[in-house]
């Protein structure tokens, strides 16, 4: 780590977290070499940005005290222990929508359905993979499929 890249200053960090938001993805990769002393995993340039940001606050203002680091290193030991324990009975929960099932939902006034094929969802005799381009091409703009047809989030499509 050199110092020319790290200002160790209340103005430097400010000008610093400026500085991000102009980077090019090489810049944010060269940036996490330098800040971090390895490789950068294969992140969106958006989760970039926010690590190098709490990284570059991390290192002016310090890190999180060792008791709050230790506090979280058990919740996430309790929650790999309780998600591991539980996940024969959430699968089992998965709710298994069977083809020939027809999803209906109004949208500005009009009425879209969607049926369950063996190879995917028909919408207006066009046959989709997921529910979620199909509310796409209805609304225009990336929503979530089951959220958009009021689907559980437990919703798989079955035999």
């Amino acid at each position: 780590m050199t110092t020319e890249t790290i200002d160790k200053t209340h103005n430097g960090v400010l000008r610093q977290l400026a500085a991000l938001q102009k980077m090019t993805q090489t810049e944010m990769l060269e940036k996490w070499r330098d800040i971090y002393g390895a490789e950068p995993p294969p992140l969106s340039r958006g989760f970039l940005l926010k690590r190098l940001a709490y990284r570059i606050q991390e290192l002016y203002y310090g890190g999180l005290p060792q008791p709050s680091k230790e506090k979280l290193q058990q919740h996430m030991k309790d929650y790999r222990e309780n998600s591991k324990c539980s996940a024969g009975k959430n699968s089992a929960e998965v709710k298994r929508i069977l083809p020939g099932a027809r999803f209906l939902r109004e949208w500005h006034g009009q009425r879209h359905e969607v049926i369950i094929r063996e190879n995917g969802f028909e919408y207006n005799g066009q046959i989709y993979r997921s529910l979620s381009a199909i509310a796409q091409k209805i609304t225009g703009t990336k929503w979530n499929g089951p959220a958009f047809f009021g689907v559980s989030k437990n919703f798989k499509k079955g035999e």
